[in-house]
């Protein structure tokens, strides 16, 4: 099925289920999800997932789905993570909800306005100045979390403990080993409730106290084991700035920012199944009014040959083996959009592979590549470029003769279009599809043989042009002009066909060869995965090509015939410089 056509519609799985179930039940007025990335890096396609479940599942249900910033670790965030995240979610949903009407449940809520409006259930304590925020953040709630931290230590449920996180640690013990109780779990409430605004007033210094739950320390699950709730950390936050020195833990933060936006289902990865009985104890524990969201986790999207950490996706960025978090060879939703794979492609390819409890598996990527190569051959028009051109002289045609000939731009079309091209006296063809000493079933130039030049005629081959060192620098071809369409030869058959370019009319422009980035199934497997990088991802290249894509626009993507699909670079292009990435190769060169 092509973008155009492609429905919102989704086959039903555990979660959908689920809510399903709760739907019928009508156990809540309104479902509420919510997508809650931490801004320190980019997304990538594991959390297209993730986006697209949840903002699936709201408008499904003629609900509603926040997008709010996990900002509570300011020392690994910033402004313009939340920036870019804001804009790649944005644009992987544009239009999906609208693309079938008919298909969307009464009174659900457009997904793009979903980024844009705050809901009933948010909390007012932004500023004026934040009126206009285009989604929700951990950080709106700071003073909310920080009464409902002091509620806790008036119940007897948190304490201010002063050992240092390496202590933390040593009393937490193991899986086969229990913990110890901190010496300080036992201070009184009166005491806790004074370090702990003292904590916020900035008397301490960094790591110099926390604020733990006082759960249990004997707890088989080790998150559980007095947790720490809040650290000291006397770092700006970029959006909260320095107001607070005191930052809450993601698991403290999380339950209670559900909480506070009225989400119903909270949707994790199975990573966190063992935070589950720390987010219900969170909640259950403050004796809050209004009825608890639930978190239910499903498996992470894993393609095969790509890493999904953002951890390692910033060491690549960082020590510069690619170019930045919107490298084309990167997995980031940034990534793929500037290596020319439409928001339609990743969500036909992320829908596809389904919602899943099973943790261990990994999805080939070679059912993306497939998906790629599907949905761009029905929406690329076609070109004639050259990658690797060696001059092709028809010795027949004088010096400024001009043959015109028509080429199809989208063969796929019902109604294909078509434009000119010129044949002149000197082409470039690619200097693959020429062989001295040809392999045997070789079907494209070599001496004695002929070729079709796609859209143009047959050549036969004359004589190669070496230079002093021996290297071919020419090709002497004549071109049989009856071969044409239309002309009296026309249906004589030849075995091969080559692209080529006029060698006095074409345009030059720089060529990326993109390939996958790793060159084994699960580069966070290996040792050092760096050790694991494709040492041939990347070929720069300077092209022939056609002179009508002189003028393509950045984000427009072409089939380079017999070559693959090409993409103008959004960044680098400029008018009448277009910079190419390859999206893909027509074929998969990695099937063997």
């Amino acid at each position: 099925m092509s973008s155009e056509t492609e429905s919102p519609d989704t086959s039903s799985d555990f979660i959908r289920d689920i809510v399903a179930q709760h739907v019928a039940e009508k156990r809540y007025a309104k479902i509420v999800t919510r997508f809650p990335p931490e801004p320190n890096g980019f997304l990538h396609l594991g959390h297209a997932r993730a986006i697209l479940l949840n903002f699936g599942i709201a408008r499904e249900n003629g609900g509603q789905c926040n997008l709010r910033f996990d900002d509570t670790n300011p020392a690994k965030e910033d402004a313009s993570y939340v920036d870019a995240i804001t804009h790649d979610i944005k644009w992987l949903i544009e239009g999906w909800a609208d693309e079938q009407l008919a298909s969307k449940p009464k009174g659900a809520v457009p997904v793009a306005q979903q980024i844009n409006d705050r809901t009933d259930y948010q909390v007012s304590t932004a500023s004026s100045s934040d009126a206009d925020t285009e989604a929700f953040t951990a950080s709106d709630y700071f003073d909310q979390l920080y009464n409902y931290a002091l509620d806790l230590i008036k119940k007897g449920h948190a304490f201010v403990c002063d050992l240092s996180a390496t202590e933390i640690e040593e009393y937490r013990g193991s899986l086969k080993e229990p913990g110890r109780d901190s010496p300080f779990r036992d201070r009184s409430v009166e005491e806790n409730l004074d370090l702990f605004e003292r904590m916020r007033a900035g008397e301490f210094p960094d790591g110099a106290k926390s604020l733990r739950a006082k759960i249990d320390m004997t707890s088989p699950n080790l998150w559980l084991r007095d947790p720490l709730l809040y650290r000291i950390r006397h770092i700006a936050h970029h959006h909260t700035g320095d107001k607070w020195c005191l930052y809450p833990l993601y698991d403290y933060a999380h339950c209670l920012s559900d909480y506070l936006e009225g989400v119903t289902h909270s949707f994790c990865s199975l990573e966190f199944v063992v935070h589950r009985p720390l987010y219900d104890w969170v909640l259950a524990s403050l004796d809050l009014p209004r009825e608890l969201p639930h978190q239910y986790e499903f498996a992470k999207l894993i393609p095969s040959y790509t890493l999904m950490s953002k951890r390692n996706l910033l060491r690549l960025v960082a020590e510069n083996h690619v170019s930045g978090w919107d490298d084309p060879r990167m997995p980031t939703i940034a990534g793929l959009r500037r290596r020319g794979i439409s928001a339609a492609i990743i969500r036909r390819f992320v829908i596809g592979t389904g919602i899943t409890t099973n943790d261990d598996s990994i999805t080939d990527i070679a059912a993306m590549e497939h998906v790629v190569r599907d949905e761009l051959n029905q929406s690329a028009e076609r070109r004639l470029g050259v990658l690797k051109p060696i001059k092709l002289v028809l010795t027949n045609l004088a010096p400024d003769e001009v043959i015109e000939c028509e080429a199809i731009n989208n063969p796929q079309a019902e109604t294909p279009k078509k434009r000119k091209l010129s044949l002149t006296r000197e082409v470039f063809i690619e200097s693959d599809d020429f062989a001295e000493i040809p392999p045997p079933k070789f079907r494209r130039l070599k001496p004695g043989g002929e070729v079709r030049l796609k859209y143009a005629c047959i050549i036969g081959f004359d004589e190669i042009i070496k230079d002093a060192d021996g290297n071919v620098t020419e090709l002497h071809c004549t071109a049989q002009l009856d071969t044409r369409s239309g002309e009296a030869n026309s249906s004589k058959k030849v075995k091969g066909t080559v692209h080529w370019v006029s060698a006095t009319q074409c345009h030059e422009v720089t060529t990326r060869l993109y390939d996958r980035l790793f060159t084994v199934e699960e580069p966070g497997a290996e040792e050092d995965f760096v050790t694991a990088l494709n040492p041939d991802s990347l070929e720069v290249v300077t092209a022939k090509v056609e002179p009508s894509l002189a003028e393509a626009i950045p984000g427009a993507v072409y089939q380079f015939e017999r070559l693959g699909y090409f993409t103008a670079d959004s960044t680098d292009s400029s008018p009448g410089k277009p910079v190419f990435n390859r999206t893909i190769t027509l074929r998969d060169t990695w099937g063997k």
